[in-house]
């Protein structure tokens, strides 16, 4: 029997303290938008806990700053692009075949890699993170942390009302839509030569400039304007999910391991064990990216993992993230190999997974970026659920299964982790 097996064997008390703390700050605190005082309010609630109650010698609460409607205000520009392109189409193709082309570019790459391309077209804010380590006996030789993001994120509301497929199908007709236009305009601009636009612009002329068969299917494909314009509604700024799912149940499995080490009276001696509170991970990973950034050379010293968790809630989609940010970015293979070993030593069933296209992406990928070694742990349908992004994720819609089964596994995780560091001398 291990030296943290009381951990593991205490897992469901453990996801009481979960559900219970989770409950607290989304009930008695304001909304966690990035970016917000509420943010910030459950930041310095969890850092308080960690440094009075858990025992850790050093917990930092770092500021960064941010432009966090811009992870979807890059709508407003791709669709306004779009939908000017639809209408040049007719007149002035080569001008619409520009716009739309910066409107998917610009989708491909604030959306697609999370770059930061129009944030400063949005007002800015100041997000908040916390670095909370307690530190081991004897001399270090590796280090340990779990993440979680304490920010949720802006309400969808085709989602909340009318699910997933219908949300999905939504999104990816009218990029579909886009991309149909995207070929009419090419197939206009090749029919004018050496024209520039269309000189006369009665219908007969067009039909005469461009083709009937031209004419005609431009004429058909208006029949995804309105999916496009149904796309500037697609999230509501002014109203903020709860994100008991999404995700302080990430939050909170690295503190109730604190926590636990701390009842039982556990210190290990040559692993330090850590928490990582990035905020702002629905604003486009900000605040992991910033995180990563302010301490890209700090933890060099030893062998440090990161277990970077985001939304446990369902036991059969448990899984480890071996690609992330849209499937762009690769885990690490050691760090994701280790989840899957403790899983498979525990009898716990785990999947290996991916973060897909359109699947958006966790604050793993930002670690990973920054040439830190990180895994995702998710445990969530990517096809969406109501729970998903939406009013349904509150404490009353938590899996306390699955909250102690990724804790247990977790905890193996560490007891193996030190297992290994300390046999090195």
């Amino acid at each position: 029997m291990g030296k943290l097996q009381k951990l593991i064997d205490k897992k469901a008390q453990s996801a009481d303290f979960m559900e219970q703390e989770i409950k607290h700050i989304c009930n008695d605190m304001p909304k966690r938008d990035p970016g917000s005082l509420g943010e910030k309010m459950a930041c310095e609630y969890m850092a308080d806990y960690m440094k009075n109650k858990c025992g850790c010698e050093r917990v930092d609460i770092e500021e960064f700053e941010e432009h966090p409607n811009a992870f979807f205000g890059w709508l407003y520009f791709t669709i306004s692009f779009v939908l000017a392109s639809i209408v040049l189409f007719f007149f002035v193709p080569v001008v619409g075949l520009i716009l739309n082309f910066l409107g998917m570019l610009l989708l491909l790459i604030q959306f697609g890699f999370y770059k930061k391309v129009v944030d400063k077209c949005f007002p800015k804010k100041i997000g908040h993170s916390v670095t909370a380590i307690k530190k081991c006996t004897g001399e270090v030789k590796g280090r340990v942390f779990y993440n979680g993001h304490p920010d949720a994120v802006w309400n969808w509301p085709v989602n909340d009302k009318f699910g997933g497929k219908v949300h999905t199908a939504h999104l990816v007709s009218s990029i579909l839509g886009a991309l149909v236009w995207q070929g009419l305009s090419i197939a206009a601009v090749v029919r004018l030569g050496s024209l520039v636009y269309v000189h006369n612009f009665t219908f007969d002329a067009m039909v005469q400039t461009y083709s009937p068969a031209l004419i005609y299917f431009g004429f058909a494909a208006l029949v995804f304007v309105p999916l496009l314009v149904g796309l500037y509604f697609m999230w509501d700024e002014h109203t903020i999910v709860d994100g008991a799912n999404d995700n302080l149940t990430g939050c909170y499995m690295g503190i109730a391991i604190l926590k636990a080490l701390k009842e039982e009276g556990i210190d290990l001696e040559h692993t330090e064990v850590g928490v990582i509170i990035s905020g702002s991970e629905e604003a486009g990973l900000r605040g992991a990216m910033a995180w990563a950034k302010a301490h890209k050379d700090e933890f060099k010293d030893v062998p440090t993992w990161i277990y970077s968790y985001d939304t446990i809630h369902e036991s059969r989609f448990l899984g480890v993230s071996y690609r992330d940010l849209n499937g762009t970015v690769k885990s690490d293979k050691e760090v994701s190999d280790s989840f899957m070993q403790a899983a498979k030593e525990l009898g716990i069933p785990c999947n290996k997974s991916w973060v897909p296209p359109f699947g958006g992406a966790t604050d793993n990928a930002a670690f990973n970026q920054a040439g830190f070694k990180s895994t995702g742990i998710t445990a969530l349908d990517f096809n969406l659920q109501p729970y998903y992004h939406t009013m349904k994720d509150t404490a009353d819609n938590l899996d306390k299964g699955c909250l102690a089964d990724c804790y247990a596994i977790s905890v193996r995780c560490l007891e193996n982790f030190d297992a290994q560091v300390s046999e090195k001398k």
